[in-house]
């Protein structure tokens, strides 16, 4: 089953959390902290495999999870870091963020391996903290958050050449005749289902890849049938050979199917209407009277609007390496850069790592007791003596859950908060 897009849930691994412990050995009886590191979580990477052309694989998966980290321990023993995840995607695959749709990156060309969601640090054990006024820390750091994200992944073929026209008027064919390809023909609308790519090799020149592009019909551009799924394969090339049956033997007006397909394109993205486009104008082979009229007129309406036509018979072979060796003049003019999409999406820069804090009862003391490396900062740098300080510090006391801790430990209006030397009145 070929398929070019799929929505999925990704989440990189949390960071394990930093250990609090003591050494407690029979001749060291007043040992320091030995609480060990939490290991970092796994990440999220997305890397191109060769072997693979479709995105089928995510249809039947939705959710990918990396490992956690794992929390420290004692005697220093470190956590053990949590396994990345692994997506192996086809190349030409562009990872949008799925409520936005913006691009994150572009799997395709240099761009082979992309760590997209990094696991979160393990946090510190307590044997980080130990100053010369705190030797024995009752706190360690926990763990970075994981990260997530929901994606889309859509696959865009990698051709310099697209072939569009409407169903049944050989572009298969077309493909067949130019290239190694081998797409399945018959003789009814929509034989092809997903895009198959040749290369063309010219004598002479420089060969180019070239897509055969599904049928696409009036009202694509909205979704019609499958239109969306066949338009994203058209917006890597750089230029468009699109086929019309200029026999009309099927009934159809071969300017009308041209108007309409261009409509659908520029609807689609507008930047495909204005991309070097020439017009193969084919089953010359089945016109037999008025051959030179048929094409004349294509001419007329178009090559105004900077579309050259060429009468070709995809059968027979006629006309095509006229169109070939006109089209790789026109890669040469644009250049070989891949049409590559740009990264759109950014991450947040913010990172959540909260340093950590201890709130304990003292009950020789009869105080509560609040340590940490970040309270010791603020208190080293805030002027309690000023109200605006003051207000300041208690604040941060708020925000940073402590108060809501001293209540859970049932701390009463008149009580001793003991932080650092400082000792405070509690009082709601």
């Amino acid at each position: 089953m070929f398929a070019d897009r799929a929505t999925i849930y990704v989440r990189s691994g949390k960071g394990g959390d930093g250990h609090v412990s003591f050494r407690r050995e029979k001749y060291v009886p007043n040992g320091g902290p030995d609480g060990g590191d939490g290991g970092n979580g796994g990440s999220v990477i997305i890397e191109i495999d060769d072997g693979l052309n479709t995105l089928v694989d995510f249809r039947n998966i939705r959710k990918y999870l990396a490992g956690h980290g794992e929390d420290g321990g004692k005697r220093n023993c470190h956590g053990k870091n949590g396994n990345d995840i692994i997506l192996k995607v086809p190349e030409g695959t562009v990872i949008k963020e799925a409520e936005s749709g913006k691009v994150i990156t572009d799997m395709s060309k240099e761009n082979r391996r992309f760590v997209l969601l990094t696991g979160g640090k393990g946090g510190n054990g307590n044997q980080h903290y130990a100053t010369s006024k705190m030797q024995a820390p009752k706190y360690a750091q926990p763990g970075q958050p994981a990260k997530e994200l929901n994606l889309i992944l859509e696959l865009k073929v990698l051709a310099d050449v697209g072939l569009v026209g409407y169903p049944n008027v050989g572009k298969s064919t077309f493909l067949t005749k130019v290239s190694n390809a081998r797409p399945k023909i018959a003789n009814y609308h929509f034989t092809t289902l997903n895009p198959h790519l040749g290369v063309v090799d010219l004598e002479g020149a420089k060969g180019f890849v070239i897509a055969d592009i599904p049928g696409l019909i009036e009202g694509a551009s909205e979704g019609v049938g499958l239109g969306h799924q066949f338009l994203r394969h058209v917006e890597r090339t750089k230029v468009i050979i699109h086929v019309v049956d200029a026999s009309g033997c099927e009934g159809r007006d071969p300017i009308a199917d041209i108007y309409a397909i261009n409509k659908e394109l520029s609807k689609y993205n507008e930047d495909l209407a204005k991309r070097p486009q020439i017009i193969a104008a084919n089953k010359t082979d089945l016109i037999y009277d008025n051959k030179d009229e048929v094409i004349e007129n294509i001419r007329k309406e178009f090559e105004s609007s900077g579309y050259e036509v060429y009468p070709i018979s995809a059968i027979s072979g006629e006309g095509i390496s006229k169109v070939l060796y006109r089209v790789r003049e026109l890669l040469d003019e644009i250049g070989d850069n891949p049409v590559i999409f740009e990264p759109e999406f950014e991450f947040s820069n913010t990172v959540i790592y909260d340093e950590p804090y201890s709130v304990t009862y003292d009950e020789d003391e009869k105080e509560y007791v609040v340590e940490g490396p970040r309270i010791e900062k603020m208190l080293g740098y805030t002027n309690l003596e000023s109200e605006k300080g003051f207000v300041f510090f208690q604040n941060f006391l708020k925000d940073n859950g402590i108060l809501e801790k001293l209540e859970e430990l049932g701390i009463n209006e008149g009580d001793t908060v003991r932080m650092y030397g400082f000792s405070f009145e509690y009082y709601r």
